[in-house]
């Protein structure tokens, strides 16, 4: 069996799981086809033929937060809202309400190590390796001080229309 042989069989049986998690990573149908042909890509490029599910699945998951670091914040929250594009390019999205909303959650309803990961993200800009550097908490950590944070802006969003 050659290399082109192998990786075939291998698109065929694991291509419809990779597709299914970068679908759920990105909610987006082209991007996600588009990473899933570039993992095999790149094992017909380095040769590798001998990888299981699991590689492919974490090769699959790696490039598509690689794709979500990339990204501007305006696209990152289309992704995580699925707002219409039309309310992010309107210069009135978010209007002053919901920005003194956004600001009122986050000094009322987060907690302090909370409210400066936030900050440190979204304010200053900074990694998540570098805010967990500053803080002394680990990269995880950060993440879920994030997705915390989300969580209550989201809700908090949504009771107020």
């Amino acid at each position: 069996m050659t290399k082109i042989d192998d990786i075939e069989g291998l698109f065929r049986a694991h291509y419809a799981s990779m597709y299914r998690l970068a679908m759920l990573i990105l909610r987006d149908e082209n991007v996600s086809k588009d990473i899933v042909h570039d993992v095999f890509e790149a094992l017909l490029v380095s040769g590798k033929t001998d990888v299981g599910e699991a590689y492919l699945l974490t090769a699959v998951r790696n490039r598509c937060l690689k794709h979500i670091r990339r990204l501007s914040v305006k696209d990152r929250l289309k992704g995580i809202y699925s707002i219409d594009e039309e309310e992010i390019l309107s210069e009135e999205w978010p209007d002053k309400e919901t920005i003194g909303l956004i600001q009122k959650t986050i000094a009322e309803d987060l907690t302090q190590s909370c409210r400066k990961v936030v900050n440190l993200r979204f304010a200053e800009s900074k990694s998540y390796q570098e805010i967990a550097d500053t803080l002394g908490i680990s990269t995880v950590a950060v993440y879920k001080h994030l997705r915390h944070a989300i969580d209550i802006l989201r809700k908090n969003l949504s009771q107020n229309g």
